[in-house]
């Protein structure tokens, strides 16, 4: 049963008011709309005889009742925009509900209307519709959270509970305008890396999600079945298999933004599910690749920025190029202080004990490397960096070094700590391709969830023959976080994957007193207050957290666990 608040409930009757009056509070026939607020602002001083006739529509945000007139905010997809609304102007007949009853009472914060008029300025000086026709076009039945703002502008009483604004983003979007901000960037970098590939005659294409073997990444796989075929598919890890195949198809160039998925942890940089820009193009290598990714950034960022240098946290990064280029085995030896490039798997395994690096048997040389590599050098890649050539045991997928015996053409791209591009010089030789398999399998064998599969059609496609090739990935999630400044992947996501809502849990009228108790209690009380209410007693176990600060004491509870909590 739905449980609802006095506001929700008010709502609710207001929308039933409104069906008494004749008015749907949810019409369905359009509402033209020949401008927006952004518009507005930026044009009307220049253009005004432009702006006598309008009609927009947008959330109702703020009402300043004044009688027989009211100023009110409107917010559409670009903006606020101030309206004066008069009753005579919208109810030019005897009859007035509309303005004393729809728009002073039935009409809230949150609800959409469809206004039409002219705009005028206001002797502050503020830009704003006179209304001289109001459509009530959404009721909305939940209130939306209140934000506050001074006159400076700055806010207060905001909207910032991190799991609520990732839980509840159609909230985040409308009472916090500058999120929009990051998602408009993020679907630019998108646009302009789309825009640079057409332009060099590269083919957009989509590969399948549902695979039959999961591969083309060091990654455990989602796993479901399909009924009709009896069999089990994968989420897509990469996308690269398939890609790959074009080529060998005969398409010198093609490319895909996709969602991959992969069944790990999530932190502030990984989410199970991401977007993933994968490319590969014929008859090139990676050290093209690396000058071609240079460009291509470049122009990304200054798309958004209108300069390649970044302000990220306490960092400026230029993405100008040319990109520092420096090897797996030279990073390490830089950083940490130890040569590598030498060592077998037992002697790296000393070395991540000595250097506390966690391990266990199922890793083999590859994985060693990389955890060390991740552990001692990663962080201190702040300005774009290229590492390159890796030990051939991390890359199943990627051609032998030309020169270098043991590595593999392929690199990394690294900035503020992070990769946000991995390329190759691809493996194309279909006999060295299947060793690579194989050498896999055994890795699976000793435990190693994240080695790839056999995948025998691949090989058959590299029998058939592949050109010379060069493949890159980009993550467009991690992309997105340098060049908005934003530190975790679910700022970056509409909607970020989120552990599932904890229900509100009934009270007994014993647990209600003892809420109200520790409610109205200051932090220096509670330890008092938890032995008056009872609370030592063996049917809860109490949580007690932040009694040392002043703020307000909040009280949860879930199945017999009472959390006691002091909240700034």
């Amino acid at each position: 049963m739905q449980v609802l608040s006095e506001q929700e409930i008010e709502r609710r009757r207001d929308r039933e008011e409104l069906m008494k009056l004749g008015l749907n509070p949810y019409p369905a026939e359009a509402f033209p709309i020949n401008v927006t607020a952004e518009d507005i602002h930026q044009n009307y001083e220049n253009r005004k005889n432009d702006y006598k006739n309008i009609s927009i529509a947008g959330r109702l945000m703020s009402r300043r009742i004044m009688g027989s007139a009211s100023f009110a905010e409107i917010q559409d997809s670009t903006g606020r925009l101030q309206i004066y609304v008069r009753r005579d102007d919208i109810c030019p007949e005897d009859d007035k509900t509309l303005y004393n009853s729809v728009f002073k009472k039935l009409l809230g914060i949150g609800d959409f209307i469809g206004v039409k008029g002219y705009i005028f300025t206001t002797q502050t000086g503020e830009i704003s519709l006179h209304v001289t026709e109001l459509k009530v076009l959404s009721k909305a039945v939940k209130p939306l959270p209140v934000v506050k703002r001074d006159e400076e502008g700055n806010i207060y009483d905001g909207f910032t509970d991190p799991e609520l604004r990732y839980r509840q983003r159609y909230v985040d979007l409308t009472v916090n305008p500058e999120v929009k901000k990051t998602f408009v960037t993020r679907s630019k970098i998108i646009s302009t890396m789309r825009r640079y590939f057409d332009d060099h005659g590269w083919l957009e294409v989509e590969t399948p999600i549902l695979q039959a073997v999961h591969g083309g990444a060091a990654a455990r796989p989602f796993q479901t079945h399909h009924n009709t075929l009896d069999m089990p598919l994968f989420l897509r890890i990469a996308n690269e298999l398939y890609l790959k195949r074009l080529i060998v198809g005969g398409f010198d160039g093609v490319y895909e933004f996709g969602k991959m998925f992969r069944n790990e942890g999530m932190d502030r940089t990984h989410n199970p599910e991401f977007t993933s820009m994968e490319i590969y193009v014929a008859y090139k290598d990676y050290i093209w690749m690396m000058e071609m990714v240079e460009e291509l950034i470049e122009k990304v960022t200054e798309s958004i920025h209108e300069d390649t240098k970044v302000k990220v946290g306490e960092h400026i990064i230029d993405f100008a190029g040319p990109y520092r280029r420096l090897t797996m085995y030279d990073s390490i030896k830089e950083y940490a202080g130890i040569d590598v490039s030498q060592m077998d798997e037992q002697e790296l395994r000393e070395v991540c004990k000595k250097l506390a690096i966690e391990v266990d048997d199922s890793m083999g040389k590859g994985k060693l490397i990389d955890e060390i590599f991740g552990a001692k050098v990663e962080a201190h890649l702040i300005q774009p960096t290229y590492i390159t050539d890796y030990p051939i045991e991390m890359t199943p997928l990627a051609k032998k070094h030309r020169t270098e015996e043991g590595l593999v053409e392929r690199f990394e791209l690294f900035v503020n700590g992070k990769e946000i591009a991995n390329a190759y010089t691809e493996l194309n030789d279909p006999i060295d391709q299947r060793e690579r398999f194989e050498d896999q399998l055994k890795l699976a064998a000793r435990g190693d969830d994240e080695a790839m599969a056999m995948d025998e059609d691949f090989l058959r496609a590299l029998e058939y023959g592949m050109p010379p090739t060069s493949g890159l990935g980009i993550g467009i999630d991690r992309l997105t976080m340098l060049l908005t400044n934003n530190f975790t992947i679910q700022e970056v996501l509409f909607f970020p994957q989120m552990r599932p809502e904890k229900k509100a849990v009934a009270l007994s009228e014993e647990e209600k007193i003892v809420f109200e108790l520790i409610s109205k209690s200051s932090p220096a009380n509670l330890l008092d207050i938890k032995e008056e209410a009872g609370l030592s007693n063996k049917k809860w176990d109490v949580s007690m957290k932040g009694l040392t600060k002043k703020g307000v004491v909040k009280v949860t509870k879930e199945g017999e666990t009472l959390t006691v909590e002091v909240v700034d």
